[in-house]
């Protein structure tokens, strides 16, 4: 999964070797910090996560893409991510 990458309607994804899903989740969540240190486990999510290194096509700005299955994993991970 490693060198796959992913082309959506918004982002160019690169998946993240650590992801043990193949899905794009519908909760999504995009930091414009291609270089911050994004942990999803560490934030206690109920649900399935996926981490992306992102290309956002609509401005062309890099980042990360973290997906979630579940909204409120979304809502709680947006709310208390600092980048470093």
């Amino acid at each position: 999964m490693a060198g796959t990458t992913i082309t959506t309607e918004l982002y160019k994804l690169y998946p993240s070797p650590r992801n043990r899903h193949r899905e794009v989740f519908l909760h999504q969540v995009f930091v414009p910090h291609p270089y911050a240190l994004v942990d999803p486990p560490s934030y206690d999510p109920q649900g399935r996560w996926t981490l992306f290194a992102a290309h956002r096509l609509e401005d062309g700005k890099n980042g990360q893409l973290v997906t979630f299955e579940l909204e409120e994993d979304a809502a709680k991970f947006s709310s208390r991510f600092v980048p470093d």
